[in-house]
C-alpha cells in the first residue's frame, strides 16, 4: 500500500477498493499511517465524497478496529438513539430510561460536550460519583441487570475512529457527510444493535444548519445501518432555538428528573416521546405509533421510568438520592434574572451563540481537555412564539461569578436584540422522519401507523 498514491487517486475524483479502505485505516489504527497523510485523505474526502461501496468499507474497517460490545443469552432487543447535537438537547437522559422501563434494552454511548454543542456524558457526570467510564464487560453486565447503561466510548471500541476524529477537528473537515457518517455508524454499530432511531438537528445551532445537508446525512446514515443489519430511522428536528428550558449539565439534569415525573411538556417531551416511539416500534414493543406514545407516557405516569433512573444511577456510582432531591445537584453560586425590555412575540434565540456563551461561563470545552463546571447554565422562560411584556423574566443565569453573569447577561440582551431584527419564524419542531425507503414531513399519513 502506497498512500500518496491512494490520496492522489482520492483527490482526482477516483475511488478506492475495499481491501485498500480496510488496509489504510488499519495501519492508520496502530499508528503505521501518520496523521499527516490521514489528514490529506480527510480533505480529500471532504471534497470528492465517497461511493456507497467506500462508505461502508470505511465504516467497516473502523468498526473492525476495535471490539463489539459482547451479546449474552438474557439479553433482548438492543435499540439506542443517536443525536448529531444542539444546545438543551436532554432527550437522552429521558429516553434511555424510558426504554429500559418499557422493556427495551438500550446501551447508550455518548459523547462529550465540544464546540457549542453540549455532551450527555458531561450532563450525567455533573450528578455526584457518576462515572460514564467502564469496561465493555461491566456495561454488558449492567445491560443485563436493568436494561440499561449509559456510557462513553472507551479504548476497546473503535480506536480508528477516535484517532481521526481528533485529527479531524484540527483539519477542517468535520463537516464531512460521509466521515460524519462512518465516525457515527461505526460506533452505533459496535454496541451490535438491532435498531437505531437517528436525531439529525437542522437549523442555526446544528453542525449542518442547511435542511438539505441535514437530509443527505440522515439518508447517508440510515443506509449505512439498514446495509449493516441494523434497522435505522431518522428523524429531522429543529435546532434554530435551544431544546427546552434549560441549557448546561447539572441544570438540564432537573429538567430531565422533572420530565421523568411528569411534570414537563412542551419541545422536549415532544421529541422524547417523538424518538421513543420509534425506538419502541423497531424494538416490536408496539404495533403503531400512538400505541407506542401511550405505552411511553404509561411509564412515566407510574414512575417506572424515574426509578429505572434511580438504578442506573445507582449502579453507575452515583448519588440516587438526587431523583428525589435534585438540590444536591451543583449549584451556582450566582443566580440572576435577566428580563425583557420590550414587549413582543418572542423569537428563536440562536442556540450557537447561547452555546457559546455556555461554554465561556465555563459550561463546555474549548479544547477536549478543558475541564467543565457542571453548575453554570441557563434557563430560557418564554417559548419561541410566545408573547412578552417589557419587564417579562426572559432568563436565568446561573453563573460562578458576578463578572460571568454581567457577560452572560449582555450577550443575552444582544443575541434577543438580534433575534427581534431578525423576525424569524421558528422551525417545526418535527421537520421529517426518513427510512431505508421512505422520506416524508413527520406525521404524513403514508407513513403514520
Amino acid at each position: 500500500m502506497v498512500v500518496p498514491r491512494l490520496i492522489e487517486r482520492k483527490r482526482d475524483g477516483g475511488a478506492l477498493s475495499g481491501d485498500e479502505w480496510r488496509e489504510l485505516i488499519a495501519h492508520y489504527a496502530t499508528g503505521a499511517v501518520p496523521d499527516y497523510q490521514m489528514a490529506a485523505m480527510a480533505m480529500a474526502v471532504l471534497f470528492r465524497g465517497l461511493t456507497d461501496e467506500e462508505l461502508a468499507a470505511l465504516t467497516g474497517a473502523m468498526l473492525d478496529s476495535g471490539e463489539r460490545l459482547p451479546r449474552s443469552a438474557t439479553g433482548g432487543r438492543r435499540i439506542d438513539k443517536h443525536s448529531t447535537g444542539g444546545v438543551g438537547d436532554k432527550t437522552s437522559l429521558i429516553l434511555a430510561p424510558l426504554l429500559a422501563a418499557c422493556g427495551v434494552a438500550v446501551p447508550m454511548m455518548s459523547g462529550r460536550g465540544l464546540g457549542h454543542t453540549g455532551g450527555t456524558l458531561d450532563k450525567l457526570e455533573s450528578i455526584p460519583g457518576f462515572t460514564t467510564r467502564m469496561p465493555l464487560s461491566e456495561a454488558v453486565r449492567q445491560l443485563d441487570a436493568i436494561g440499561v447503561v449509559m456510557f462513553g466510548q472507551t479504548e476497546e471500541i473503535v480506536p480508528a475512529d477516535r484517532r481521526l476524529y481528533a485529527l479531524r477537528d484540527v483539519t477542517g473537515t468535520v463537516e464531512s457527510i460521509p466521515l460524519i457518517t462512518a465516525s457515527i455508524m461505526s460506533k452505533k454499530l459496535a454496541e451490535q444493535l438491532d435498531g437505531l432511531v437517528l436525531d439529525v438537528k437542522v437549523g442555526s445551532g446544528a453542525f449542518l444548519p442547511n435542511i438539505a445537508d441535514a437530509r443527505t446525512l440522515a439518508r447517508t446514515m440510515v443506509g449505512v445501518g439498514e446495509r449493516a443489519g441494523c434497522r435505522t430511522v431518522a428523524i429531522l428536528t429543529a435546532m434554530d432555538r435551544p431544546l427546552g428550558r434549560t441549557a448546561g449539565n447539572a441544570i438540564e439534569v432537573v429538567e430531565s428528573i422533572a420530565a421523568m415525573r411528569g411534570e414537563a411538556a412542551g419541545d422536549p417531551m415532544e421529541v422524547t416521546l417523538a424518538l421513543g416511539a420509534e425506538m419502541l416500534l423497531l424494538a416490536g414493543g408496539a404495533t403503531g405509533r400512538g400505541e407506542a406514545v401511550q405505552i411511553l407516557k404509561s411509564a412515566i405516569r407510574s414512575g417506572a421510568a424515574l426509578e429505572r433512573f434511580r438504578e442506573v444511577i445507582r449502579w453507575q456510582g452515583g448519588d440516587p438520592e438526587v431523583v428525589d432531591h435534585p438540590e444536591r445537584l451543583p449549584r451556582a453560586p450566582e443566580i440572576r434574572e435577566v428580563r425583557v425590555g420590550r414587549s413582543g412575540r418572542m423569537p428563536p434565540l440562536s442556540p450557537r451563540v447561547l452555546g457559546e456563551m455556555i461554554v465561556a461561563m465555563g459550561g463546555g470545552r474549548r479544547m477536549a481537555a478543558d475541564a467543565v463546571d457542571p453548575a453554570v447554565g441557563l434557563e430560557i422562560l418564554p417559548r419561541a412564539g410566545q408573547s412578552v411584556a417589557a419587564g417579562d423574566v426572559l432568563a436565568i443565569v446561573h453563573a460562578r461569578t458576578p463578572a460571568s453573569a454581567d457577560d452572560a447577561e449582555l450577550t443575552l440582551r444582544r443575541a434577543l436584540d438580534h433575534a427581534w431584527q431578525e423576525d424569524a419564524e421558528p422551525l417545526p419542531l418535527l421537520l421529517e422522519r426518513i427510512t431505508h425507503d421512505h422520506a416524508a414531513p413527520y406525521g404524513d399519513p403514508a407513513w403514520e401507523h
